[in-house]
């Protein structure tokens, strides 16, 4: 039978792995060899995708993937895993004088280097294992930490705490060298390309045989290395053990424990890696095979094949500048990026199939699941010398009881719902609104100071303008709106740290696979609530190039925050208070739905055939760190801030100047003949078929292009720094059509240069633009002949 066929609770032993390409590749680098034991542990709210346990944590597929895959043996597994044997007591680590006794050597060899001289590091591991945390108690920086795989997407820089001659390299999370998503090749091609001087790879305690499926491939590049078990404190307290010296011993690398949230063992980590780095202390071991000469042993037949192919293809390897071990290995995994990189002469081609068709045969295996089955089989007898597997820990039962009704069948869509809606009616009418209120008193407070000084001074009436009506009216209006947008993103992060960002991809893979979209497209266009160009960065953990472009041409369909400013103001003009977040919420659904027909549209024209299979790691729920979570806040605090400070504060100074200034730069005797009038007027026309000809409300959408709090800072300039006269420019229902164009229309700058990096194309950015302005532009239309239809336009 196959995986797809077991019903929840049932276990079985993996028998083969279907398919082909990188899918499959993939699937046997998560665990999914044969002789494997997975449990069904649950199923989507919509039957599809499903939930497995495999060598200790959970994977979700869909039952397209898993229906590729024959299991045999079916059982019910046994109680979870109790600790095996008597707690070990820890062993002492030692510290860094273990290695003392190869300074004579190195420096006989005058391999050391000084102290002082550059290093750079490679802080590598799999998805969701700690390595942002960690990387930020090595810095002393503020990266964002989220629970969710994937946050990390692109590289970061910097220089190791106490020692200014070291730097190292935060990598997105991989799981094997063999890159499957962009991301991964991001760091497959900076390990290989760097003259790197040490790997710091971190791995998750609680799932270490999973995890050191990607260190034996990083030792086999031949780098000093080090190895931090993260998460020790969570083994500890759920009754497991490693047993480390022993770890270090048969790895052959030093081992350090650590726990990267609560700052144990960085020091000491740091300690072995300055270290290993200036001695150059290389992996002692590269060969993970067994030595055995059963010609039915599996294992090493593969041994033999890599040993062979090795001294075959050493010189070839060499001269294209890559580490024989691991060339050679991916040379028989058939890595087709690899391949490319080495010439290898036609006789010693031959030759080298040869001993592939050769493995293939002794071991009953493609080459492919032959070299995972090699590389599992030395981790499980590792794990079985090394590691006592702990209770099943309190974070997994807490973590199956909570999705027992957020991914539940018949409640996880109204919980979604439910939590989007409190999340929207929090920010937007009660703790951002009032709190928004607050700072609007003591931005007034402070203009209407500026301007008693500024008259008291008798300065000239055109500097008072400028400094009141320009910079107070434009930077205030924007400023007001910080607590809305600041409380959106708490609630944002709240959501991501706790891990229900992954579940919420787990439950909407079905119904954005309709769309021919993943699952995993829904956390970047759900980030592009809050901003849209980290939104449109994060989809770099999309495996699938069609995936992730069809995801940035939708991104922009989901409000970003800075529009909220568009939205409060205008809604807070026209509506009565408890109307308002109902306005909201319409908005944001509506954008939602023209993004649904506009992913339809594509996925019949531009983007045909299916959606990238639906492959992802489930973490365990977490308590929200409160340290992550207000770096957040300050981080996207800061970044309106020094907006408001710079863009906006340019931008109101120029329409000021626009506003105040006629053609011969004269001071302008009414706006209407104001050098901004002229500039609105040329591009009134196009909305006056929306019902907002006006030249104000033309020019406003104008300089939204640059950010969008700029839509509200120039209507409050143009209205004489009242923003309540924007009742003069609007009927209640044209209200609504400029909101439905504001909603749609091309999203800011800063967000286009980002769709240009990721897409690679002018064209493609200067398309997006085009695309989403027309968009905005007929929608609106639409909104407006149903109202003049009903006879409330």
């Amino acid at each position: 039978m196959t995986m797809d066929e077991l019903k929840p609770g049932e276990s079985a032993y993996i028998e083969t792995v279907g398919g082909s390409g990188a899918l499959r590749h993939h699937l046997l680098d998560m665990g999914l060899t044969p002789d494997a034991e997975i449990t069904l542990q649950k199923v989507a709210p919509m039957g599809d995708p499903v939930q497995f346990e495999v060598r200790g944590y959970e994977l979700t597929l869909r039952l397209e993937e898993a229906r590729k895959v024959t299991v045999k043996n079916v059982h019910k597994k046994d109680s979870p895993l109790k600790a095996a044997g008597s707690r070990r007591n820890d062993t002492p680590h030692p510290g860094v004088g273990e290695f003392a006794k190869y300074e004579k050597l190195h420096l006989k060899h005058g391999i050391v280097l000084e102290k002082g001289a550059p290093l750079t590091f490679a802080l590598a591991g799999n998805q969701n294992c700690g390595k942002t945390t960690l990387f930020n108690q090595l810095t002393g920086s503020n990266q964002h930490v989220g629970n969710f795989p994937g946050v990390t997407v692109d590289r970061k820089d910097g220089t190791i705490r106490n020692h200014p001659e070291a730097t190292v390299t935060d990598l997105p999370g991989i799981y094997s060298l063999s890159p499957y998503s962009s991301e991964e090749i991001v760091t497959r091609d900076f390990l290989l390309n760097n003259n790197l001087s040490g790997i710091i790879n971190i791995v998750d305690a609680s799932n270490i045989e999973r995890n050191l499926y990607l260190t034996m491939q990083l030792m086999e590049l031949g780098i000093p290395m080090v190895l931090a078990l993260n998460m020790m404190d969570e083994v500890k307290a759920n009754g497991g053990s490693i047993r480390v010296n022993d770890l270090e011993r048969i790895l052959g690398i030093p081992v350090v424990p650590i726990s990267a949230v609560k700052n144990e063992g960085i020091d000491e980590l740091i300690d072995h890696a300055i270290h290993i780095a200036r001695y150059g202390e290389k992996p002692a071991r590269m060969d993970f095979c067994t030595d055995s000469d059963d010609p039915h042993d599996p294992v090493a037949a593969v041994h033999r094949c890599i040993h062979s192919a090795a001294t075959l293809l050493e010189p070839d390897i060499r001269a294209a500048g890559l580490p024989v071990r691991f060339a050679t290995t991916k040379l028989v995994e058939d890595d087709e990026q690899i391949k490319k990189k080495i010439t290898i002469p036609e006789e010693k081609h031959d030759a080298f199939d040869h001993l592939v068709s050769i493995m293939r045969q002794e071991t009953g295996m493609d080459r492919e699941a032959a070299l995972a089955n090699m590389r599992f089989t030395f981790l499980e007898k590792l794990c079985r010398e090394t590691v006592v597997r702990p209770h099943e820990s309190k974070e997994h039962k807490r973590s199956m009881a909570i999705d027992r009704l957020l991914t539940g069948k018949y409640t996880a869509i109204p919980c979604f719902l439910g939590i989007i809606a409190l999340v929207f009616f929090l920010t937007f009418s009660v703790i951002g609104a009032a709190l928004s209120d607050v700072m609007q008193m003591g931005i007034d407070f402070l203009t209407d100071l500026i301007d008693k000084g500024l008259t008291a001074f008798e300065i000239n009436p055109v500097v008072h303008s400028l400094v009141i009506d320009g910079i107070c009216a434009g930077v205030g209006s924007v400023l007001s709106f910080l607590p809305t947008i600041v409380t959106l993103f708490f609630f944002l992060s709240i959501l991501e740290d706790t891990g229900y960002m992954a579940r919420v991809a787990f439950v909407m893979d079905r119904p954005l696979r309709k769309l021919g979209l993943s699952g995993r497209s829904f956390v970047p266009m759900l980030m592009g609530f809050g901003c849209s160009v980290p939104a449109i960065m994060a989809t770099r953990t999309l495996s699938s190039e069609r995936d992730r472009k069809m995801t940035i041409l939708l991104t922009p369909f989901m409000s970003c925050s800075a529009k909220i400013l568009i939205y409060t103001t205008i809604a807070g003009a026209f509506f009565e208070p408890q109307y308002r977040w109902l306005v909201l919420v319409g908005l944001y659904l509506f954008g939602i739905i023209c993004g649904i027909l506009y992913s339809l549209i594509l996925k019949v024209t531009v983007f045909h055939g299916e959606p990238v299979p639906f492959v992802m790691e489930l973490p365990n729920y977490r308590l929200p760190g409160a340290k992550s979570v207000c770096q957040l806040i300050w981080e996207k605090a800061k970044d309106f801030i020094q907006k408001a400070f710079t863009v906006i504060f340019a931008a109101s100074i120029v329409i000021w100047f626009l506003q105040t200034f006629d053609i011969r730069l004269n001071v302008a005797d009414s706006a209407e003949n104001s050098l901004l009038a002229m500039l609105g007027s040329l591009f009134a026309p196009i909305f006056a078929p929306l019902g907002f000809g006006d030249w104000r409300a033309s020019t406003a959408l104008i300089t939204g292009l640059t950010a969008k709090e700029s839509v509200v800072s120039t209507l409050t300039l143009l209205l004489g720094g009242d923003v309540s006269q924007i009742q003069t420019l609007f009927t209640p229902f044209t209200a609504i059509v400029f909101l439905v164009f504001t909603l749609l229309y091309t999203p800011c700058v800063a967000a286009i240069a980002t769709v240009k990096r990721e897409l690679g194309s002018v064209r493609s950015a200067a398309l997006t633009v085009f695309m989403q302005c027309a968009i905005a532009w007929i929608m609106a239309l639409l909104v407006r002949c149903v109202g003049m239809i009903f006879g409330i336009a």
